[in-house]
């Protein structure tokens, strides 16, 4: 697949961010979102292999739309100039989690993986919930040496404990969290190395333990109904 074609029509899309250019150039997206739905494919069938539970998909089944929704936002520019998928248990839906792929230009991009939406409240009380009884199994986890060589935990987060949790639990601070996630970033030049897809699938597979501990802590999570 070819990761420069990718990199070029998304950073033309960037420069360029206006509905008439975009759909001047059709033929050129089509061409980079072909090589995008190949490498997606690519990724879920790999990940299938170390985690049964991710099923494979239509690579269209995956991933998310240039298309922008402005309603309330400052930013007015019709298209985010990324191509985005989630593959997951259940696809592109955020729970249970699973492995996230932006491809972006100028260092944007990035590897990820857990809990990276935190409007669910239910899904957060889960998770501190968890932490609460399951805190050494989480030590052990993000203080494994493969997991720190790549990753620190991130997540949008509160000041403070929140009421009804104990503020001096070894856990503290994690329970400030209201989403729990990783970022692995990944410069232009990786994407367009030989090596890129092999060293994506390990990336990804030192992420399952810490994706596997949150889907057991939200196993019972139910997606509010639209």
């Amino acid at each position: 697949m070819n990761m420069q074609l990718m990199l070029d029509y998304l950073a033309e899309l960037e420069e360029n961010n206006e509905k008439d250019w975009y759909h001047a150039h059709k033929e050129e997206y089509t061409k980079a979102n072909a090589q995008f739905l190949e490498l997606v494919e690519h990724l879920n069938l790999e990940i299938s292999k170390f985690d049964s539970s991710v099923s494979l998909y239509e690579p269209k089944q995956l991933t998310f739309k240039l298309m922008r929704d402005t309603r309330f936002s400052k930013d007015k520019s019709p298209y985010n100039p990324s191509f985005r998928a989630h593959i997951g248990p259940k696809g592109k839906l955020p729970i249970p989690v699973g492995y996230y792929l932006m491809i972006r230009p100028g260092g944007k991009s990035f590897l990820g993986g857990g809990l990276f939406a935190d409007m669910f409240k239910d899904a957060t009380n889960m998770i501190r919930d968890y932490l609460l009884s399951h805190g050494q199994e989480w030590e052990e986890i993000i203080g494994a040496p493969e997991f720190t060589r790549h990753f620190t935990v991130d997540g949008s987060k509160l000041k403070n404990v929140p009421r009804g949790y104990d503020a001096d639990h070894p856990q503290a601070e994690y329970l400030k969290y209201k989403s729990w996630y990783l970022e692995y970033t990944l410069e232009d030049s990786k994407l367009t190395q030989d090596a890129f897809l092999s060293s994506a699938i390990e990336i990804f597979r030192a992420m399952k333990p810490f994706n596997d501990f949150l889907n057991q802590a939200l196993e019972n999570f139910q997606m509010p109904q639209r």
